[in-house]
């Protein structure tokens, strides 16, 4: 025993590092408000209060997840996150004040994964935080029976759609043998459709076990996620069947 009263050659249980999540807000209130409900959680929060210093705050580094508000001085919370997904497939949350189609489709389509609608509900937000947090360190339980093994290799837990490659434990996707750069949520939704080719997912299923609602969520995240899929892996991969949902093509 040293004289600190510690055993020698024992050191302490190492402390999980606090998440890290940046959070851009022009309203004082609102940013002081979430900040601190989500230091309550214990994650370490950065703020910013315009678009421009949330993207130099990014820049700095480090975040496990960012919340952009839509409406921002000097730079707008949907060109913030196309500026953001130029360099990184951080997970992205959007606030809108309105819950407007809009602000929803602008968001979506600029690539966040999720939003939520303010006045803020803490608990739902936690939620929607833990959920973008659980996809993006997400690893499938065991290798899936794949439709085709890729050749050349020993082919586990590769599952093949033509040119379309999907490495289920590397979490990597090739398309022609190119990496295709995926956001958390697109490679889960990705996995989701390859676990099953040809079966059709409606979108209730798919919000369920994708984005991890355990209530009724808004379908259009899924539609405009699809959407952002599709652009990247070819827009014939993933069919439309109208009034029931997507599946992917076995081809």
């Amino acid at each position: 025993m040293n004289e600190g009263g510690q055993v020698s050659g024992v050191s302490e249980p190492r402390v999980p590092d606090p998440l890290k999540v940046l959070l851009v807000e022009d309203d004082d209130a609102i940013r002081r408000s979430v900040q601190l409900a989500l230091e309550r959680y214990g994650y370490q929060v950065t703020v910013a209060a315009d678009g421009l210093g949330g993207l130099e705050a990014f820049r700095d580094g480090g975040h496990d997840l960012l919340i952009l508000d839509v409406m921002l001085p000097e730079l707008d919370g949907i060109g913030l996150c196309c500026r953001i997904r130029e360099q990184s497939q951080v997970p992205v949350l959007m606030m809108s004040a309105r819950g407007d189609a809009l602000d929803v489709v602008a968001g979506l389509e600029a690539g966040a994964d999720d939003y939520v609608v303010k006045p803020v509900d803490t608990a739902v937000m936690v939620a929607r935080i833990r959920a973008l947090l659980r996809r993006a360190t997400f690893r499938p339980p065991g290798p899936s029976a794949p439709p085709v093994r890729s050749a050349g290799r020993d082919g586990a837990g590769h599952l093949v759609f033509g040119d379309l490659s999907v490495d289920t434990l590397g979490m990597e996707v090739r398309l022609a043998g190119e990496l295709v750069p995926l956001t958390p949520t697109e490679l889960r939704l990705l996995l989701e459709f390859a676990a099953t080719p040809g079966v059709v997912l409606d979108r209730r299923k798919l919000l369920r076990d994708v984005w991890d609602y355990g209530w009724e969520g808004d379908t259009r995240v899924v539609d405009l996620c699809v959407l952002r899929l599709r652009k990247k892996i070819g827009s014939g991969r993933i069919e439309t069947v109208r009034g029931f949902g997507y599946k992917l093509v076995r081809g």
